[in-house]
C-alpha cells in the first residue's frame, strides 16, 4: 500500500437484484493505485444507507453519502 490521502469516492453496493451507488463518501484513497479505505464509521453509515434502500425495494439507487 502506498500513501493516501483524503478524498471522496463512489461505492458502489449489489446485493442479490439491488445495486446502490453512494457518491460523495469521504476516504482515504492510494496515491499509488487508486483504491480506497473506507474508516469504520464511514463503512457504517454507507451500510445504514444501503440497508434504508433495501427496504424500499429499490433495484437500481443512486445517492449522495449523509453524514
Amino acid at each position: 500500500m502506498g500513501e493516501t490521502s483524503a478524498g471522496k469516492v463512489t461505492v458502489t453496493l449489489q446485493r442479490g437484484e439491488l445495486t446502490v451507488l453512494i457518491k460523495n463518501v469521504p476516504a482515504q484513497i492510494c496515491e499509488s493505485c487508486g483504491e480506497y479505505y473506507l474508516s469504520d464509521e464511514i463503512t457504517d453509515q454507507v451500510l445504514k444507507q444501503a440497508e434504508a434502500s433495501a427496504a424500499r425495494n429499490a433495484e437500481v439507487e443512486i445517492l449522495r453519502f449523509a453524514a
